[in-house]
Parts: C-alpha cells; sequence; structure tokens
C-alpha cells in the first residue's frame, strides 16, 4: 500500500530539484485540500483538478511551481524543504497549544482538523487541534 501523502510530498519535491514548471498526480480530496493550503501560503503557483489524459473517469491534480527570481538567471525553489510528520504507522496529534512555528516562522505546518485541513497559524487562530500532516520552509 502507498502512502498517497508521501508520495505527493515526493513528488513535488522531486520536481523542484528537476526545475519542472508543474507536476501531475492522481487526485484525492485530501492531496487537493493539501495543495490548496500551499497555494494560499504562497508556497505553490496554482493547484487545479484535471482530466486524466488516458482514463476519463480518473482526475488528476496539477499543480504549479513557483520558483523565486534571485538574478537574472538564478530561481530558487519557494519550498526549500519539505517534511512528513504523520505517517502510515505513526500518526502526530497536535493540540491548539502544541502547535509551534516551523523555522522560527519562516515555514508552515499543515493539519487536518476537523474544520478541513489548513495552515498551523490558521489552527492556532482557531483554537483547533488535528493531526500534523507535513511542515514546509
Amino acid at each position: 500500500m502507498i502512502d498517497s501523502i508521501s508520495d505527493m510530498l515526493t513528488r513535488i519535491r522531486n520536481a523542484h530539484a528537476a526545475r519542472h514548471a508543474e507536476v501531475v498526480m492522481p487526485m484525492s480530496k485530501l492531496k487537493f485540500a493539501i495543495a490548496q493550503v500551499l497555494e494560499k501560503e504562497d508556497f505553490i503557483d496554482g493547484v487545479e483538478r484535471v482530466q486524466d489524459e488516458d482514463n476519463e473517469k480518473f482526475e488528476n491534480i496539477r499543480i504549479t511551481l513557483k520558483y523565486d527570481q534571485i538574478s537574472s538567471t538564478i530561481k530558487k525553489p519557494a519550498i526549500e524543504g519539505i517534511r512528513q510528520i504523520s505517517k502510515q504507522g505513526q500518526r502526530r496529534y497536535v493540540k491548539k497549544d502544541d502547535i509551534h512555528k516551523v523555522r522560527n516562522g519562516y515555514g508552515i505546518s499543515v493539519i487536518s482538523t476537523s474544520q478541513g485541513v489548513m495552515s498551523g497559524k490558521e489552527a492556532r487562530k482557531k483554537g483547533l487541534g488535528g493531526e500534523l500532516i507535513c511542515e514546509l520552509w
């Protein structure tokens, strides 16, 4: 059995390393919600649902990656690092008071709460805890 969140994060990490403009992956509601949080927090340029070209019964997610312009020739990925916290074999849950800043506020944590998937900052503001999915910086 493949961990779909781990697969998603690895695809994003590998696409950034290869300097791809976008990455396509199989659709799931949780992956789409995580991608929307990344777009809202300005780590990616866009996310959209697209039909699978081979089989029209299935949908894919297309994520447009974001790069920061350092100089006229050098582009740096907006996501420097991704770390999955909660895994299939060991889920990690946090209370609202245990949600910490990532990299002194330069990164975000993605948390699945009872009100949906959101950033750690937003969950802290709403007073919600939940499953700590991953951290990005």
